[in-house]
């Protein structure tokens, strides 16, 4: 069993079978690799420039924050 929120990888030769105990919501996702990533905090992209601008919109204010999430804004790490 896996709790809510969990994310699960799963091997591209393996397959799965998925049963909900209860109502649930479930997203699966795949492809072909997407290729290099860069990281930076909760930013992920194939371009560097792209990163550099989630940071600067990020400290300007320029994300919206969840409905439901949104009393105090994380400040971006150094």
């Amino acid at each position: 069993m896996y709790p809510a929120g969990q994310l699960l990888v799963f091997d591209r030769d393996n397959t799965a079978q998925i049963t909900a105990q209860s109502a649930a919501t479930l997203m699966v996702f795949g492809g072909e690799p997407l290729g290099e990533r860069h990281l930076f905090w909760n930013f992920v992209s194939s371009r560097q420039e792209r990163i550099e601008q989630a940071k600067a919109d990020w400290q300007a204010g320029r994300f919206a924050l969840p409905p439901d999430d949104c009393e105090e804004r994380i400040p971006l790490p150094e």
